[in-house]
């Protein structure tokens, strides 16, 4: 009932002209490297002190839903995320594109957005008290194991080596130090920099590796290889897409909402261990590196239900677990309405309208991507000069937005660098991002477990979660070993 009168309050004229605007602006937002979805919320925030309430939170959710999806068109058609969470489509959207199928890659993610999207938008309406009871539920320890995991996964599943894996998640670990102990207050490799006492922004990190370093590589070989137009196939999924692409997609949204909804989730994690299941059950493994439609499919799905799954922590702990979410969260104080246990009972109108409205934004996205799939498509043809001198415009303009200062703009030329370093070794990207995003957060949660356990390092092990994580990645580490010990049954000839 409560959610029928959330739709009663979002299906009108405005309030639907509002919902189509945010999921526009939050699509094209997306798709510009380092521009995302924080942002533009922060940049509508004094604008929308004239609108009502729930007018202003229906505008911020259409925006944080199509700014999910937005990240993942340059994740697939110029291998450069606008969001942080499209880190993992890069790597095999990217491939499908350059071998003619960057339409199919568009439309599987869009589908996939679509039905993780409603999925996690009906859990976060049916199961959300369920699973604030389990997030609550969780210590410290049993979120750094979360997050071990996703180390682990990060250097034994990508990359040519295990060895390169862990380097390139060492550079990012490194890189995730700068800027003031948390603890202590000291100033950690900042070399006497003040403007680095903050750290280096993620998306500062994102758009160097990925824009500038993909930009520089292609310079580094247009004359061995002049640029031809990319092919773009159909616009459209054939029945073997659709057959390989709907199991990934519910896979993903299983691994999205519940991560998501933890309070120290987010959609990095989800969406690397999409990718990492999917490499593991595909029936094509070998696809896998040279664009497997299902490590689109699933990273994707995992993305949108982690947004839905974000949204649980913020409105029922008033805890953001991304940045988005904390805009969305100061948006809701400028209003006076504070998120927690109580809003539901105090706020209920503006709560199921709100989760009405990305229903409605959800079903907009669909309707307006699908059919621009193609056109996206076609933004491979253009001569890759223009491309990515376009690419490096918007990643400057991009990185310079998120603080405003000259700094960042030298910071996005050196992680360029290094970005174009790691494709000359043969070094994996992602292990680097995993590390920067959730490095610091790791060992906040390490040192928090043993401030609770007075130094004791059994205070690391938690409880029984933990103790199953562990074992997942002591089963990921030694699978190669294990495997080789495996008899293997060939097929005798007749």
């Amino acid at each position: 009932m409560d959610l029928l009168n959330g739709f009663a309050d979002v299906l009108t004229p405005m309030n639907l002209l509002l919902a189509l605007l945010g999921v526009t602006v939050g699509t094209a937002v997306g798709v510009l490297p380092g521009i995302g979805p924080a942002m533009t919320v922060a940049l509508l925030l004094p604008i929308t002190y004239g609108l009502e309430p729930v007018q202003a939170l229906i505008l911020f959710a259409g925006i944080f839903y199509g700014g999910m999806y937005g990240g993942s068109t340059t994740s697939i058609l110029l291998n450069t995320p606008g969001e942080s969470a499209s880190v993992v489509t890069a790597i095999e959207g990217n491939k499908m594109a350059r071998s003619g199928r960057a339409a199919q890659a568009l439309a599987t993610a869009a589908i996939g957005s679509f039905v993780a999207g409603t999925i996690g938008t009906l859990l976060l309406a049916l199961v959300a008290p369920q699973v604030v009871k389990f997030a609550i539920s969780l210590g410290a320890p049993d979120y750094l194991a979360i997050m071990l995991l996703a180390f682990a996964g990060a250097t034994s599943v990508l990359g040519s080596s295990r060895i390169r894996g862990i380097a390139a998640l060492l550079l990012g670990l490194v890189i995730g130090l700068v800027g003031i102990d948390k603890v202590t207050g000291q100033q950690r490799l900042t070399f006497g920099v003040p403007q680095l006492a903050d750290g280096i922004d993620v998306v500062v990190v994102a758009v160097g590796i990925f824009a500038v370093g993909e930009a520089l590589w292609v310079a580094a070989h247009l004359r061995r290889t002049p640029g031809t137009v990319i092919p773009v196939g159909r616009p459209w999924m054939g029945r073997a897409d659709w057959r390989r692409s709907w199991k990934p997609w519910l896979r993903g949204t299983a691994y999205g909402f519940p991560i998501g909804a933890l309070p120290a989730g987010g959609a990095e994690i989800p969406t690397f261990l999409s990718y990492a299941t999917e490499k593991k059950l595909s029936k094509h493994p070998e696809e896998f590196g040279h664009g497997a439609i299902e490590g689109v499919a699933g990273p994707e799905a995992a993305n949108n239900a982690s947004a839905a799954g974000t949204l649980v922590p913020m409105l029922a702990l008033g805890l953001p677990t991304n940045a988005t979410a904390a805009v969305m969260l100061a948006a809701f104080t400028s209003y006076g309405i504070q998120p927690g246990p109580l809003l539901f009972q105090r706020e209920s109108r503006l709560v199921w309208a709100l989760i009405a409205s990305l229903f409605i934004g959800n079903l907009i996205l669909l309707l307006l991507n699908l059919p621009l799939a193609p056109a996206w498509a076609k933004l491979l043809q253009i001569p890759r000069p223009y491309l990515y001198a376009g690419i490096l415009f918007f990643a400057s303009m991009g990185a310079y937005a998120v603080n405003a200062q000259p700094l960042d703009l030298v910071l996005l030329l050196l992680l360029g660098l290094l970005g174009f370093t790691l494709r000359r070794f043969g070094l994996p990207v992602l292990p680097l991002i995993i590390g920067v995003i959730l490095g610091p957060l790791a060992e906040r949660q390490a040192r928090l477990a043993l401030q609770l356990s007075n130094g004791h390092p059994q205070g690391l092990l938690g409880g029984p979660l933990s103790y199953l994580i562990y074992a997942l990645i002591l089963a990921l580490l030694l699978w190669p070993l294990i495997s080789k010990r495996l008899p293997t049954h060939t097929k005798q000839p007749a």
